[in-house]
């Protein structure tokens, strides 16, 4: 194999070398290129509700048209970055582009729900292979005066990427349709790859150690089972063989997942970087809260579309403010921690998170957007613009500097796994929280039994439940009165463990976090 260069070569610095490699392209197929996860993460959700209609797919399916996508992406994050150093950080980074895109293709043209969640899947491995990428290169190819403006600039214009993200996906799925929101990936893939293929320099980590594949497949095999036990529970109940075999196969190969950590020569997931208190807080608060935000964002379009009645567009657009208020105000709070230390906002902003997700759990059906979920929506943003920075600075700033984009990189994969776990056991507890009140909703409408019964199979799809047909008026009005009632009564049981999660959050930096962060351990000189 090739021996890459730890950072990029740029060759004679001449008016050549500048033009071809020239760093504004670096950030420009960077940028775009995460720009792809950040909108395929946010589109797709505001799109669940006219995917679910179109293609008949239950409740179940549409958990995992989600979570398909987000279990590879968790799982094979930190395999992606490790591939990356040993092979190349933009061959694997143009090789995860072109997967994406090929995989967004084939979810564009998605026949049926269960050829959709097969392509989710592929999307993921694609995720994996580019989203470490996108920062490595950044970090390889810029000095250390340049790095800080230039992932600066990165994240800004991804935040920016991410804000459209809602309101395109609403947008093509109601105006267009939702296959759309898939097809949007290929004109940006095209230009990626071709940028990167003759504007970015390779660079790599010639010091790699061997890629940790077993500590990728037990990682993933892990969290497979346990949220395909997880999910399927809500159908199957616990009792069932094909569950009770599922969580077994997850719990056991997430328990061999840490025992291999702590015997491979080069693991993905060095147990040791966690002995780091401040460290392992942060990820401890990054699990709790980002299950609770991960939550929000699936559940929330639901109810707007489903029951408040707004368009896809809409609900898009309602979800606006969250992400101008992080891009505005998680800057000034990045220079506030050099002020205050991070343990102060690492404990006030999940709080008021958490007053966010109370927030949500307040409007019935019906009311203005700037009466019932625009408050929730300013409140929860507020909290996270208040922890987001502070919580990046204090895992990249606790442990050696060599270690620090592993650091992230872990921090990232728990993020997407904390999403991934929350939407699974999330699920499962919406479905029983629905169907208890819907029990409720009908009997006090004095539905009659046979109507009741007749709607048993439709409980599995939540909001998007449907009344028999042949009702009397009066009757079919009812029921669907009751179905509403009954997903936002869910609705408010899921926010209101959000806010127990943000609460959790917080009180985790505070007997966690240290008040003022120890300076930075410098990297050896073996490293």
């Amino acid at each position: 194999m090739a021996a890459f260069p730890a950072s990029c070569s740029w060759g004679p610095v001449d008016g050549r070398a500048v033009r071809l490699y020239s760093k504004n392209w670096i950030l420009l197929a960077t940028i775009l290129g995460s720009s792809m996860a950040f909108i395929d993460g946010t589109a797709v959700n505001v799109a669940l509700p006219i995917m679910q209609r179109e293609l008949g797919a239950t409740f179940t399916q549409l958990q995992w048209v989600v979570v398909a996508y987000a279990l590879f992406l968790g799982s094979l994050l930190l395999v992606g970055g490790s591939l990356g150093d040993r092979f190349g950080r933009r061959r694997v980074f143009v090789v995860g582009i072109v997967v994406f895109a090929v995989a967004s293709v084939w979810a564009g043209f998605s026949p049926d729900v269960g050829q959709l969640i097969a392509a989710r899947a592929l999307q993921g491995i694609g995720g994996a292979l580019f989203v470490p990428g996108s920062l490595a290169l950044i970090g390889a190819c810029f000095t250390d005066a340049e790095r800080g403006k230039a992932i600066g600039t990165w994240s800004g214009a991804s935040g920016l990427m991410a804000a459209a993200g809602p309101l395109l996906g609403g947008f093509l799925a109601e105006e267009l349709s939702w296959r759309w929101v898939f097809f949007i990936n290929i004109p940006i893939a095209v230009i990626v790859v071709v940028v990167a293929l003759t504007r970015v320099p390779e660079s790599g980590n010639p010091a790699a150690g061997r890629v940790d594949w077993l500590g990728g497949l037990l990682a993933t095999v892990g969290l497979g089972g346990l949220v395909y036990g997880l999910i399927e529970s809500g159908n199957r109940g616990f009792s069932d063989p094909v569950v009770v075999a599922s969580l077994v196969v997850g719990v056991v190969a997430l328990a061999a997942f840490v025992f291999a950590e702590s015997r491979v020569h080069s693991p993905m997931m060095p147990l040791g970087i966690f002995r780091q208190r401040s460290f392992a807080g942060a990820n401890v608060l990054t699990l709790f809260l980002y299950a609770g935000l991960g939550g929000a964002l699936f559940f929330l379009p639901l109810n707007l579309v489903l029951v408040q009645g707004y368009s896809a567009t809409a609900a898009g657009a309602a979800l606006l403010p969250l992400i101008i208020i992080i891009g505005v105000l998680s800057r000034y709070m990045g220079g506030l921690v050099v002020r205050t230390g991070a343990k102060l906002p690492l404990v006030i902003g999940p709080a008021v998170a958490g007053v966010g997700f109370l927030l949500f759990a307040v409007p019935g059906v019906g009311g203005s957007y700037w009466t019932t979920y625009f408050p929730a929506v300013v409140a929860f943003g507020l909290g996270m613009s208040i922890t987001v920075a502070p919580l990046v600075t204090v895992v990249m700033s606790t442990v050696d500097q060599n270690l620090s984009g592993l650091a992230s990189g872990i921090n990232n994969a728990i993020s997407r796994v904390a999403s991934l776990l929350a939407l699974a056991v999330f699920g499962m507890i919406a479905l029983a929280l629905f169907s208890g009140a819907l029990d409720d909703r009908l009997a006090d409408a004095g539905v009659p039994q046979a109507v009741v019964e007749q709607l048993e199979d439709e409980r599995v799809n939540l909001a998007g439940a449907q009344a028999p047909a042949g009702l009397a008026p009066d009757v079919t009005a009812a029921v669907e009165d009751a179905i509403d009632w009954a997903f936002v009564d869910a609705f408010r049981g899921i926010m209101l463990i959000g806010a127990l999660l943000a609460f959790a959050s917080s009180l985790t930096a505070l007997v966690s976090i240290e008040r003022r962060l120890a300076p930075r351990p410098q990297p050896s000189e073996t490293a």
